[in-house]
């Protein structure tokens, strides 16, 4: 069975909405989409026709990414960021009040997020704390039955930043065959050593992958990411999928970024980043409040402090922002800091020689906020959420 049979019937019977561009490509005269005849005032980038409306899938950029990430055009759907293939996906395969995805906290919070917006219940296998948060792969395949249809991974992981073997991502696959996708999300892959597993999915139908360009390649503020998958899903997706998802800005940054940099220059950067990481992780070490580092595969350390809240307070007043996760159940005390410039991690570290957790409590509110869609209790409904315990 294809792997698309799983998707909701409606979605695979529905017809897509047929844009102007989309349905007649482009001409000399453009008179089927309403749109203005000329562009905005001066000031604006040259180049860009930002009165007309983009290609859904522009050719250029899918070209351009399918070439890097080594995948078949076909494989590949161009999306905003990997939250819009998040929230296709879970639209797509789950039906409101009868399916479910299994994730595993902590993680990306919107695996859980998309899910209850949809109506999805969520299945929870938590990471093993006991072994760096890694997952418990047998766990997962027993979770997975009839209602689920989505299982997401990440690798490296957010926010604890241990990333999975490939072969045990392979074995779940094989194991859970046409009853779900497994979804794995490398949207930090280049960060680390290990091999994407794009590839892959030629060879398995219920394989999909998130990459984007928010991360190595510095595109945060575009938003372009991709979801790699068997091509009947991705022309599943593409019935659901916004008409124009990006912006023609976007889409012109994405292929200047792509055609201007290689391989290797990305993988330079980010092997800077990681050596970045040392100092950040010996800054840490050398302070007597922080219990416990993950230093990760990513380009940020998770940490164990001693009240979490009182150094996000007093870091933000200092004008440092770091992201605070001590809300959520399995990551009490918790901090998450990304790997900045020398000049950034300076700062920090100036920051942190002033810094006593035993001093009067830093007014002001808690700036570092949770991870959105967190599985803290007040993100909690009951009936849409519960726990299969990982086996000690």
């Amino acid at each position: 069975m294809s792997i698309v049979e799983r998707a909701r019937p409606e979605i695979r019977a529905m017809t897509a909405y047929s844009s102007a561009r989309s349905a007649a490509g482009r001409a000399p005269v453009l008179l089927n989409a309403n749109e203005k005849p000329w562009g905005p005032p001066a000031g604006f980038e040259p180049g860009v026709e930002l009165n007309r409306y983009p290609d859904p899938q522009p050719a250029g950029l899918r070209r351009l990414m399918a070439e890097h990430y080594r995948v078949p055009e076909a494989q590949l759907l161009i999306t905003r960021g990997s939250d819009e293939a998040i929230d296709l996906l879970v639209r797509a395969f789950c039906e409101a009040g009868r399916d479910s995805i299994v994730q595993c906290p902590p993680c990306f919070g919107m695996y859980a997020i998309a899910a209850r917006i949809q109506g999805a219940a969520i299945v929870d296998i938590p990471l093993r704390a006991e072994n760096d948060f890694a997952p418990d792969i047998e766990a997962i395949i027993e979770s997975v039955d009839n209602a689920v249809k989505l299982v997401f991974l990440t690798s490296p992981n957010n926010p604890t930043g241990g990333g999975i073997e490939p072969d045990l991502v392979l074995e779940l696959a094989d194991a859970i065959g046409d009853r779900a996708l497994v979804v794995l999300d490398e949207a930090y892959i280049e960060f680390c050593d290990r091999p994407s597993l794009a590839a892959a999915v030629s060879e398995r139908d219920n394989l999909a992958v998130l990459r984007t360009l928010s991360k190595a390649y510095g595109l945060a503020g575009a938003r372009c990411g991709a979801l790699i998958a068997d091509p009947a899903v991705i022309e599943l997706l593409k019935r659901i999928i916004s008409p124009y998802p990006l912006p023609s800005p976007s889409i012109l940054a994405a292929e200047k970024a792509l055609a201007g940099t290689d391989s290797a220059e990305i993988k330079r950067q980010c092997l800077q980043i990681m050596q970045n990481k040392s100092p950040l992780v010996r800054l840490l070490r050398a302070q007597d409040w922080v219990r416990r580092i993950w230093p990760g595969e990513a380009n940020f350390v998770l940490a164990e402090v001693d009240q979490a809240d009182r150094l996000c307070r007093f870091l933000a007043g200092q004008g440092v922002l770091v992201r605070n996760f001590s809300h959520h159940p399995m990551l009490p005390d918790c901090v998450r800091i990304t790997v900045g410039s020398d000049a950034d991690q300076q700062r920090l570290g100036d920051a942190l020689a002033g810094y006593d957790p035993h001093s009067d409590d830093p007014s002001g509110d808690d700036p570092g906020g949770d991870d959105p869609g967190s599985d803290h209790p007040g993100n909690n409904h009951p009936g849409n959420t519960h726990v299969k315990a990982a086996t000690p």
